[in-house]
C-alpha cells in the first residue's frame, strides 16, 4: 500500500493540473527568458518596474498607430478630392479624332507594338483653349495669304471667303464663352463633350474648304514652294515620306522650321528600322535642348530657335569617328564627334515629319509631337560644304535640292489635319 501512494498523489496531481488548464480557456501562456544568476522566486518582484515600463511603451505605441490611422484616413479624403478635380479637368480636355491608349513621355525602346493613331488628348482646360486660339489664328492667316495671293477673284469666291470668315468669327465667340465658363464655374460637364464635338466639326470643315481654295494655287507654284503647318499637339497629325532611305555613310539634312510651342516644340522628323525606332531622329523635347539620336546615340545641339521666327537648320555627319556639325541660318552653330561611329544609316526604314516613333511607322506620342510649320526637307548622302548650307539657307538660286529627298509635294502624304500651303519665308528673305 504504501508503494502504490506515490503513484495516486502522482495522478491526482496531474489530474488537478489538467482542471487548471482547462480553467484558462483560450488563454496563451508567454515565455519569458531569464538570466542564470536571476532568483526565480524573487525575480517577478524585482522586474516590477520593467514591465510598468513596458505597459507604458504599449500605450504609446497604440496610441501612435490611432494617431496614424487618422492621418490615412484625412490623406485618402483629400486623394478622392484632387481625383474629382483631375476627373473635371479632363472632361474638358480635347478629344483627338482616332483615339488609342494614351502613353507616358519619353523615347521608347523600339518592339513595343500598340495601336498608334491617336491617343486620347488630355491637355488642361487652358492649354486646351489656347490651341484653339492657335488653329483659328493659323486658319486665319490662310484666308489673308488665299486674299493676298489671288490677283483676280471671282466674286463667288469672295462669297466663300466671307462665309469662312463668319465661321471664324463664330468659332472665335465659341472659344471666349467657354473661357468665361471656366473663370466664372459655371460650366457642365454633361455638355462639354457635344460642344467639343461641335467645334471641332467646324473646324475640321473650316479645314476642307480652304485646303480646296488653296488647291487652286497650286498649278501656279513651282512644285517645292509649300509648307507642312502642325497647329496642334496630338499623335494623329503628320506626314509621311513616300520614299525611304538608302544605306548611308554620311549625310546631311537640311530644313526650314518656326515654332514657338512650348515647352520644348517636339520632333521635326524621325526615322525608323526594323529593330531600331531611333535610327534617325531630331528631336527637342520638355525643357531639354535639341538633340541628334543616330541608332539611340545622342548629341545635343546649340540651336536657338523656340521664337516663332523662320529658320534655316542644317545637321551633317559622317561614319568615320562620327563627326557631326551644326548649322542655324548658314552659320555653323556646332560641332562635335563620336556620335554613332562607324553605325552606318540603315535603309529600308520609314521616315515621318512631325511625330517620333516609338515603333516602325508609329507608336507616336503627343507629348513629342511637332508643334509649328516646316519646309524645304533635304537629305543628301554626304556632307555638305559650309558654302553650299549657306545657299540654301538664303534661298540662293545655286541651292541644291536634296539627292536623296528632295521637298516635292509629291513625295509627301499628310494624315490628321496636317495642312499644306505656300511657303514663304524665302519670299520674305527676297
Amino acid at each position: 500500500m504504501a508503494a502504490t501512494l506515490p503513484g495516486s498523489l502522482l495522478l491526482l496531481a496531474l489530474l488537478a493540473l489538467r482542471g487548471r488548464a482547462q480553467g484558462f480557456g483560450q488563454t496563451r501562456f508567454i515565455c519569458t527568458s531569464v538570466p542564470v544568476d536571476v532568483d526565480m522566486c524573487t525575480s517577478p518582484a524585482q522586474s516590477g518596474g520593467a514591465a510598468e515600463d513596458l505597459k507604458t511603451t504599449v500605450l504609446q505605441l497604440r496610441e501612435t498607430v490611432l494617431q496614424q490611422k487618422e492621418t490615412i484616413m484625412n490623406q485618402k479624403e483629400t486623394i478622392r478630392e484632387l481625383t474629382a478635380k483631375l476627373g473635371r479637368c479632363e472632361s474638358q480636355s480635347v478629344l483627338d479624332a482616332l483615339p488609342s491608349e494614351p502613353r507616358p513621355g519619353g523615347r521608347k525602346q523600339p518592339g513595343f507594338s500598340k495601336n498608334t493613331m491617336g491617343d486620347l488628348s488630355r491637355a488642361p482646360a487652358a492649354e486646351t483653349l489656347s490651341q484653339l486660339g492657335q488653329t483659328l489664328q493659323s486658319l486665319k492667316t490662310r484666308l489673308e495669304n488665299l486674299e493676298f495671293s489671288r490677283m483676280n477673284s471671282s466674286s463667288q469666291t469672295n462669297n466663300l471667303k466671307d462665309i469662312l470668315q463668319n465661321k471664324i468669327d463664330d468659332l472665335e465667340k465659341q472659344v471666349l464663352s467657354r473661357v468665361n465658363s471656366l473663370e466664372e464655374g459655371k460650366y457642365n460637364p454633361k455638355n462639354e463633350s457635344e460642344e467639343r464635338g461641335k467645334i471641332e466639326s467646324t473646324l475640321t470643315s473650316l479645314h476642307q474648304r480652304i485646303s480646296d481654295l488653296e488647291k487652286g494655287q497650286k498649278d501656279n507654284r513651282p512644285p517645292d514652294r509649300f509648307q507642312l503647318t502642325f497647329p496642334l499637339r496630338t499623335n494623329y497629325m503628320y506626314a509621311k515620306v513616300k520614299k525611304t532611305l538608302p544605306e548611308m555613310y554620311a549625310f546631311s539634312v537640311c530644313m526650314w522650321m518656326k515654332s514657338s510651342a512650348s515647352p520644348g516644340m517636339g520632333t521635326p522628323f524621325s526615322y525608323a528600322v526594323p529593330g531600331q525606332a531611333n535610327e534617325l531622329v531630331l528631336i527637342e523635347w520638355g525643357n531639354n535642348p535639341m538633340e541628334i539620336l543616330i541608332n539611340d546615340k545622342v548629341a545635343k545641339l546649340p540651336f536657338t530657335i523656340n521664337d516663332g521666327k523662320w529658320h534655316h537648320i542644317c545637321i551633317t555627319w559622317t561614319t568615320r569617328d562620327g563627326v557631326w556639325e551644326a548649322y542655324q541660318d548658314g552659320t555653323q552653330a556646332g560641332s562635335g564627334e563620336n556620335l554613332a561611329p562607324y553605325h552606318p544609316i540603315k535603309p529600308q526604314g520609314v521616315l515621318v515629319l512631325g511625330q517620333e516613333q516609338d515603333t516602325l511607322g508609329g507608336g507616336f506620342d503627343a507629348t513629342q509631337a511637332f508643334v509649328g510649320e516646316l519646309a524645304h526637307f533635304n537629305v543628301w548622302d554626304r556632307k555638305l560644304s559650309p558654302g553650299e548650307v549657306y545657299s540654301l539657307a538664303t534661298c540662293s538660286s545655286k541651292a541644291l535640292a536634296g539627292n536623296v529627298i528632295a521637298w516635292a509635294e509629291a513625295n509627301i502624304d499628310i494624315y490628321g489635319g496636317a495642312t499644306k500651303w505656300t511657303f514663304e519665308a524665302c519670299r520674305q528673305l527676297n
